[in-house]
């Protein structure tokens, strides 16, 4: 685990930091956000954050670098025993050009490691591949490896051509030497068949991660009809794809030690993605009875709102 080195200063609001976020495969993650709401270069149908609002290439500096560094630093004075910072949040990080200058400010600051969670579209570009080559983990998706798949799940911006983005990850493998985790979205109906997975199988074995992640729609998704697939049949995609396949575990882990401005951190947690009662009690260390109970008294005040999905209860902002 990374130990903060920074020193105390006074704090200032942070607007593109949040969290941390638990999970079994990050740990205590602090996220980082640098792009604004649902600006992508996907529309995917099983968003967790509903709809693309700006589907787009144009890659720019939406803040500054050196104000995103300063947000970390602050933030890592009083949130301690974090095991990553995520590039994460609300649109696809790489459309920022100043996002390596940002992982390698986090380096000068701090020995976390720096993991960024992209869509991996715009890795076939240079400028963004050398972007990301101080990070530690570079977590790309490919849910998908032949055209109409990628079309009917990811929605692209219609640019984008999946052979390409392929092409892009096995030449950024080719000078990454960090590691690589390819995550797979598994939706009913649609990637789910062997001859999907056969193509998507063809494709990572030229990336070749360290990892390759299946997952399923276990959020309020975009689309209503994206249906998740249930372990027994996850469990038959993964016997088709190699022996360093795994079925990513998302279920909240670990706490925040000192507890600092809850409510906020909440409402920040949500605004990226939709939280349960058990996730908001173990990244803040509470009983899972006062998290609801915090939650709410948020929703009563009109900061967030409930959702349901598969019956089971998340929280918005």
């Amino acid at each position: 685990m990374g130990k903060n080195t920074t020193d105390t200063v006074a704090a200032m609001p942070a607007q593109h930091v949040y969290g941390p976020v638990p999970s079994q495969r990050l740990g205590l993650s602090l996220g980082v956000d640098l792009i604004p709401f649902k600006t992508c270069t996907l529309d995917c149908i099983y968003c967790q954050l509903g709809k693309t609002r700006r589907k787009t290439l144009q890659r720019k500096e939406y803040v500054p670098a050196a104000q995103v560094v300063e947000e970390i630093r602050q933030t890592l004075q009083e949130i301690h025993d974090i095991d990553y910072i995520t590039f994460a949040g609300s649109g696809e990080p790489t459309l920022h050009s100043g996002i390596g200058d940002v992982i390698r400010g986090i380096k000068k600051i701090t020995d976390i490691p720096v993991a960024v969670l992209t869509n991996g579209t715009l890795l076939f570009e240079k400028p963004v591949a050398e972007s990301l080559l101080s990070a530690d983990v570079v977590v790309p998706s490919l849910d998908a490896a032949s055209p109409d798949m990628f079309r009917r799940i990811n929605r692209p911006h219609r640019s984008l051509n999946i052979d390409t983005i392929i092409n892009g990850m096995k030449r950024f493998r080719q000078r990454y030497r960090g590691q690589i985790w390819v995550e797979i979205m598994l939706i009913k109906g649609f990637n789910d068949n062997r001859e999907e997975i056969a193509r998507i199988r063809e494709a990572i074995s030229g990336i070749n991660p360290e990892k390759i992640q299946l997952k399923t729609v276990t959020r309020p998704p975009s689309e209503s009809f994206a249906v998740p697939l249930n372990p027994g049949e996850i469990g038959a995609v993964k016997r088709l794809l190699p022996e360093n396949a795994e079925v990513a575990d998302e279920s909240p882990i670990g706490n925040m030690q000192k507890k600092i401005d809850v409510e906020g951190y909440t409402i920040r947690m949500a605004k990226r993605r939709p939280i349960s009662v058990i996730d908001v009690a173990h990244v803040f260390g509470i009983s899972e009875s006062n998290a609801e109970r915090m939650l709410d008294i948020l929703e009563k005040k009109g900061l967030i709102k409930k959702k349901t999905y598969l019956k089971k209860t998340y929280y918005i902002s």
